[in-house]
């Protein structure tokens, strides 16, 4: 059993000094913490893994393989493997949970 706190998170997100923070790793699912400031550029390319977004708080868009979508705290998004996607025009920071299945490709392991 693993529980985490989204206060803890962000804080052990923010002492990184990254956007990112991984903070499950299984073989079949890896779980981060991604946090994009207000007019922050998400720089992210296409993942080999399918992967689920939820914007826990923040507004901004998701541009999806051509098509944009307006989010917000709630926002619920699946992105195929191989699938050009990124958030944009981000007005409100925004803190996403990012579910990656299998677990996301890393190198560090």
């Amino acid at each position: 059993m693993k529980a985490f706190q989204l206060t803890d998170l962000l804080q052990q997100r923010a002492q990184s000094g990254h956007a990112y923070l991984e903070f499950i790793r299984e073989t079949s699912l890896s779980v981060g913490l991604y946090v994009l400031p207000t007019g922050a550029t998400d720089e992210q390319q296409p993942h080999t893994e399918d992967e689920v977004y939820y914007v826990v708080r923040g507004r901004g868009m998701f541009f999806h393989d051509g098509e944009n979508i307006p989010v917000q705290a709630g926002s619920v998004l699946f992105v195929a493997a191989h699938v050009e996607h990124r958030f944009h025009s981000i007005d409100e920071d925004l803190h996403i949970i990012v579910f990656f299945a299998p677990a996301e490709y890393s190198q560090a392991g």
